[in-house]
């Protein structure tokens, strides 16, 4: 499984790591992701998410249906 968000579709980014002497090499950024369980009261089931930190603050806010519907909405949520 891809590192994606599936709510807010946040992938890895890509930049250097730096040294003193200004030497560049690539590096990975990669999201803060993780695996949740989250009881959908509108479907009434348990469905599991691969989401980041912002996407747990997206659906705290916004509510597990409307962010569900507005992920699907972008094409982040491949199910």
């Amino acid at each position: 499984m891809s590192k994606i968000c599936q709510i807010t579709g946040k992938k890895a980014m890509v930049g250097n790591n730096v040294s003193h002497s200004k030497r560049r090499t690539k590096r990975r950024f990669n999201v803060n992701l993780f695996t949740k369980k989250f009881y959908w009261v509108e479907q009434d089931c348990w469905i599991s998410l691969r989401i980041s930190a912002a996407g747990l603050r997206t659906i705290n806010k916004m509510g597990l249906d409307a962010a569900l519907k507005q992920a699907a909405s972008k094409g982040y949520l491949n199910a």
